[in-house]
């Protein structure tokens, strides 16, 4: 199975992502449920690192494992990490739906102080 945690802050802006494990739907390369959750993380991911303005910092050094979290953003991109958040949620609150033996998606509140870069 696979866990996700999306925090975001009380904007609905996105701070952090970890998603761990790993779907069990199918055999390695014929898992539908892992391509589609690593569609949509690998693509939010990319959308932050190819956004002037955002700071971004990953690892995905463990197989079955990725994290990802804003360092700084230019106050003129917050609306770009609400939409992140969004496309995160949309896409894992619909598969966890569907496939609900296979994810786990939880969303949290973060806390902690994201700096903004004028």
């Amino acid at each position: 199975m696979t866990e996700v945690r999306l925090f975001c802050k009380e904007d609905g802006s996105f701070c952090r992502c970890i998603a761990e494990g790993h779907a069990g739907f199918a055999k390695r390369g014929k898992d539908i449920v892992c391509a589609a959750e690593s569609s949509l993380l690998r693509t939010a991911l990319s959308v932050l690192q190819k956004t002037d303005g955002i700071q971004v910092v990953s690892d995905a050094q463990k197989r079955g494992r990725l994290d990802f979290s804003v360092l700084s953003f230019a106050a003129a991109q917050r609306n770009r990490l609400i939409c992140v958040a969004d496309f995160i949620r949309c896409g894992f609150e619909e598969l966890s739906s569907e496939y609900p033996a296979h994810i786990k998606f939880f969303e949290e509140k973060a806390d902690w102080f994201v700096p903004v870069e004028d």
